[in-house]
């Protein structure tokens, strides 16, 4: 259950994209469709949320958002590289304004030599802006942390984007 934080930001995403005409999808790995959630959770969301991918796989991130196979050999699978690219395929294929990505380790313990709650959100539109998170706590503690840091680094991309 999101906090209330969480929900006045999704609402004001809701109201400021609407209010623009620009919609959002979203591209997730470590989230597990958790972040399109929270957004669909919230009465208005049909009019700005062209959809989403649950991108668990390298091959998934490949063949659905059409993340270059290099990206991920030379950067790994949690890189800025690999969580911008993510953010532009779902734009591509959903035709929205905004995607945002989520890509990193929830754990248990590390994957492929990348720490416990090392994470990479990527907010791709008009503009692209990246954040690595370092996240403490167990698996769902990191995915709750990583829904809510991407919810808020969107709102205020678009407070500052679209009020500018």
């Amino acid at each position: 259950m999101p906090t209330n934080a969480i929900v006045r930001e999704v609402e004001e995403i809701i109201s400021l994209l609407e209010s623009h005409g620009q919609t959002l999808s979203t591209a997730e790995s470590i989230t597990g469709g958790g972040l399109g959630a929270v957004i669909t959770s919230m009465a208005g969301a049909s009019k700005i949320y062209r959809g989403g991918v649950i991108a668990y796989s390298n091959g998934a991130k490949e063949d659905i958002l059409g993340v270059a196979p290099s990206l991920i050999d030379t950067h790994g699978v949690v890189s800025e590289e690999v969580a911008i690219a993510m953010a532009q395929g779902a734009a591509q294929k959903f035709s929205s304004t905004w995607a945002i990505a989520t890509t990193g380790v929830a754990g248990p313990g590390p994957s492929e030599g990348v720490a416990q709650g090392s994470v990479w959100v990527a907010i791709s539109g008009p503009i692209v802006q990246s954040t690595f998170l370092e996240l403490d706590g167990d698996r769902q503690s990191v995915q709750n942390a990583t829904i809510a840091s991407a919810i808020s680094a969107f709102a205020r991309i678009l407070r500052t984007s679209i009020n500018a």
